[in-house]
Order: structure tokens, then sequence, then C-alpha cells
């Protein structure tokens, strides 16, 4: 049998500057964490401005696999929280696909019912960490069995001790963020302490103390430590903000055509680690000013930075291929975390740019970048919607380059391809090859 040829979408060309408007999904981040609160509510929940992506889509079957109702139906979503002790009947199975909010969130809100959870998901999801999570719900009083990645089972037994417990988080805040979310459900609670190297996206945990904090929840911060009191977690009616990563490629669009974006509805004041774009645009030489509609970006020259992303790694991708582009050399530091997300986002980064003429290394934490000229060829996405993200921005700088299987950024942003390629009013058709 043959195997079928990857799908190759030719990206988008500017031939001068793109002036547009653009409204974003909302934030996955956002929705999985109101997701995990809702299904360990008082009462029902509803979210409005959900992100619908695969996911999200994930997350919301898990929690419906674990007793929780979810109408997600239409474009605002109602979850009703699973009674306490559910029970799994038989032997349950939870799909995580890619997602790592999905394979670390969740088994510990699995641990509330009573019956045998399976948690597996795509093949490299195998190899992204998990164990900390695994380990920290053993020291809470969980059973679990295999790991320390995928495919392990969570055996559930109608609630969980709680209480103190150390980890090594230094590879990803999820793992600290697992533990808090369905901490209020834990009879003592959890006090997370992080020993190791320092927590990358800090952000992030922010993000899901202010969510826990919102549904009047007791949390205590302290230096590499969090703890979360039990307590109910009161139902509440959320408008999940614009996904702030996924402006990321639309903003650099602006700086690589010279041209003007908005985008629409920026929050005033957010936790998102995406937020950070605004610095990070303006070292790179563009200009931006909050507006009615939101935010306006304005390129002008484009510039290196040299710049530690440890607590906004994600934004990684649509960065590089900016440093590619720029006119003096960069360095990205502080990343190193970034080897364990979708792919190795550095080796991604440094092949695949590289493949399209760009002077960049690799360094123990990062990448660095001379400047070169580009040119055209085949950018390889590894399945990672960053990397994709990443391959369009150096499309419309460089003509000629053909993106990997650009759907796979309906990971975050269902769509993305035709909201992309229609600001360049142009129809563009997929190519195999």
């Amino acid at each position: 049998m043959r195997v079928s040829e990857p799908l190759w979408w030719p990206a988008p060309h500017a031939l001068g500057p793109v002036h547009a408007q653009v409204a974003l999904p909302g934030s996955k981040s956002l929705t999985n964490r109101e997701l995990i609160l809702s299904a360990i509510a008082e009462g029902p929940s509803v979210l409005h401005r959900a992100l619908r992506s695969r996911d999200t889509d994930l997350m919301a079957g898990a929690l419906r696999t674990l007793g929780a109702q979810i109408d997600s139906s239409g474009d605002d979503w109602t979850v009703t929280p699973a009674s306490p002790g559910t029970d799994y009947t038989g032997a349950a199975a939870v799909d995580c696909g890619l997602a790592g909010t999905v394979m670390r969130f969740v088994p510990p809100v699995a641990a509330l019912g009573v019956g045998e959870v399976t948690f597996d998901g795509d093949p490299h999801a195998r190899t992204r960490p998990m164990g900390e999570v695994i380990d920290g719900l053993r020291g809470l009083g969980v059973e679990v069995t295999g790991g320390p990645g995928l495919p392990f089972t969570v055996h559930a037994t109608g609630g969980v001790r709680g209480g103190r417990v150390v980890i090594d988080a230094s590879a990803s805040s999820q793992f600290i963020s697992a533990l808090l979310l369905a901490a209020p459900a834990y009879a003592e609670g959890v006090d997370v302490r992080h020993e190791g190297k320092p927590v990358p996206s800090l952000p992030h945990i922010d993000m899901t103390v202010a969510a826990l904090r919102a549904r009047g929840v007791e949390v205590e911060e302290g230096a590499n430590q969090w703890r979360v009191f039990p307590g109910p977690v009161a139902a509440r009616d959320v408008t999940i903000e614009p996904d702030l990563s996924n402006a990321a490629p639309f903003a650099a669009l602006a700086m690589v055509s010279g041209g003007t974006i908005v985008i629409r509805d920026w929050p005033a004041v957010t936790t998102q680690a995406g937020d950070e774009l605004r610095g990070l645009l303006a070292l790179m030489g563009a200009t931006l000013e909050r507006v009615p509609e939101g935010l306006r970006i304005t390129g002008g020259g484009l510039h290196g930075i040299d710049v530690d992303l440890h607590d906004h790694g994600e934004l990684t991708p649509v960065v590089a291929a900016l440093c590619a582009l720029a006119d003096s050399p960069s360095t990205l530091r502080g990343i190193a975390h970034i080897r364990g997300h979708e792919t190795d986002r550095l080796a991604a980064l440094q092949k695949e740019l590289a493949g399209l003429g760009a002077d960049v290394s690799e360094t123990d934490d990062g990448l660095r970048f001379a400047p070169a000229p580009l040119h055209s060829g085949r950018f390889h996405t590894y399945a990672d919607h960053r990397m994709a993200q990443a391959a369009v921005v150096l499309g419309a700088a460089v003509p000629g380059v053909l993106v990997e299987n650009v759907s796979t950024t309906a990971k975050t942003f269902p769509g993305f391809e035709q909201v992309w390629a229609q600001l360049f009013d142009s129809d563009r058709v997929p190519t195999r090859g």
C-alpha cells in the first residue's frame, strides 16, 4: 500500500503592504482551564466565545467520559458538572490527542470518580513530559499505573486526600496547573512545592490562579509554592478572551509586509503569555497603538533582538521566523523547555529555517541568528500548529514557500489558512508532491 504524500500549501506572498482587521478565536488555554473548573463546580456554567478546536474538543470529550455534561452545539458552551464520586462504568478511556492540557489537566479530575481511566494519545504525545504529574498524583494518594508518559491508568476510589507535594516543574508549568485546578475538590486541597530549575511560562500559572480565584477558591502563592485550599468551586458564566498567541502570525505579517494589522478586542488586562507580543514587536521595529477596535500593529523596519523567552516560549516559532528575516543578528534564550512541546521546536526550527537559507544555529537553550537571504522551499511542520504559523510568515516575505499540512493549525485556530489567504486577496489551492 502506497503511503500518501503530504499535503503542501503554497503560502501566500505579500506583494505590498497588507492592511486588515483580524478577529481571533477564543484562547485555548483559557477555554480548557474553564472547562476543567466547570466540570467540578457547584452547578452549571456557561462559556461564551469558547474556542472550538481539536484540543478543546478533546478536553470536552475527556470530561464527558468522566461524567460531565457539555453542550457545545452553539457558540456558548454549557457545562453541567459530574456528580461527586461518579462511577466510570467499566473501563473508561481518554484520547489526549497531542494536547498537553488534556493529558496533564484531566488525570487529577479523573481521580475524583470511581473506577479506572486510561489515558493515551497521538504517537508523539507519548514522548511529551508527563512523569511529574503522575508522581505528584501518587504523592497525593492516587494510584496510577503505567507511565512515566502515555499511556497510563488512573485508579479512582471516589476521592483524593491531597496535601503537600514536591515536584520539578522545570519542563512545563502545566505540571503545576494540573494539580492546582482539581485541588479544591481534594479533602486537604493541594500545596505544591517546586524544586528544580526555574519554572517556564509562569504567566500560565498566573492564569490558573486567576481562574480559581474568580470562582471563589482560596489560593496562596509564595516563592516556588502554590497552595489551593479545599472548598466549593462556584458556577460561573465566563467570556473567553481571544487567543493572543494566535495573534503572532498576523502581527508578524504587518512587519514583513510594511502594512497595518488591527487585532480586534485585545484585552486591556490579561494573564495570557501572548500579551508579551507587544513588547517584542516594538523591540523589532513595529509601532503599536491601542485603538477602539483593539490593538493596531504597523510595520517599519525589522531588526534583530536578544531576548529571554523563558516565560513566553509559545511565541518562539513566529518570533524565530521574524529573526530569520531581520536586518541584524538575534539571540533567543531561555527556551530549552520547548523541546518537549508538540515537537522539539528548537531542532525543528533550526532545520526548517536553515532549509530556506537562514543562518541559524541551536544553542543549549535557544537559537542564534545572523542576517542571510532566504529562498523558496518546503517547510515541514511536524504536526505542530506554531511551526505552521511560522512557515506562513516566512511565505509572506519570501515567494515560493510550501507549507506541509497547514491544517495542523486547527489545533487552536480552525480555518486559519482560509483567514490567512483572504488577507492577500488571492485564491489558494493545496498541491501535492
